[in-house]
């Protein structure tokens, strides 16, 4: 008696014994399949320097050699893929900043959406925050780059809020700098938190921008000295 496989009672036709005998493998795969599947590892105790190739196509559901079609190595996939949370991440927290109409709300509602990253499934917060103090050398840089465009698009809202709100603020790229390196920085010591502290730290970096924030406008409202 031949030996059968779990779906040979539904087709048993020579295009229906590819997928059997590759055991569950796709035939077809894209970048974004590689870079979800690479997501799907990591996470807030894991580095993106630790996946192998195998283990992200047997997770992608591809033979290993399929992998090269897409990336030149794990290296590149790796770096894609902080580039691709940083975008991800950037849509998300400029979106709170853009619906914001005073300092009050979008210093809320930026610390907020960090936070709903922080207590989410989604792992683009977890990933940038964790390889920009222990991944190698080529992920702190593709990190940095990311901060760097945070930094650039905080500025432009920073003195677009100042120009609504008639509150000048000094120098506006330091001060968009200064509150992106303290959010990551308090978001990573908040990440190890039990989640009943996370609130109060949340309001404590809240206090923390308002800060800085406040510090500027005051700095831009002084007389240069004599």
């Amino acid at each position: 008696m031949p030996e059968t496989t779990p779906d040979s009672s539904t087709d048993s036709t020579a295009p229906q014994a590819k997928p059997r005998a590759s055991q569950g493998r796709r035939a077809v795969i894209s970048r974004e399949d590689l870079i979800s599947a690479a997501l799907a590892l990591v996470g807030p105790n894991r580095s993106v320097s630790t996946l192998s190739l195998r283990e992200v196509a047997r997770e992608a559901g591809i033979a290993p050699n399929s992998f090269y079609r897409h990336f030149r190595d794990i290296d590149e996939l790796a770096v894609t893929l902080i580039d691709e949370a940083g975008s991800a991440l950037r849509k998300i927290i400029g979106g709170a900043r853009t619906r914001a109409v005073s300092g009050k709300s979008v210093v809320r509602g930026s610390i907020e959406s960090v936070m709903e990253q922080l207590n989410g499934e989604q792992k683009f917060l977890h990933l940038l925050m964790r390889e920009g103090t222990v991944g190698s050398n080529a992920f702190k840089q593709a990190v940095e780059k990311q901060l760097s465009f945070f930094e650039e698009e905080l500025c432009t809202d920073l003195i677009r809020l100042a120009d609504i709100n008639k509150h000048p603020i000094c120098e506006p790229e330091s001060v968009a700098k200064a509150i992106t390196r303290l959010i990551f920085a308090q978001g990573a010591a908040i990440a190890d938190l039990p989640e009943d502290q996370r609130d109060a730290a949340a309001e404590q970096m809240m206090l923390m921008v308002r800060m800085i924030l406040v510090g500027s406008q005051t700095m831009a409202s002084r007389r240069p000295p004599l």
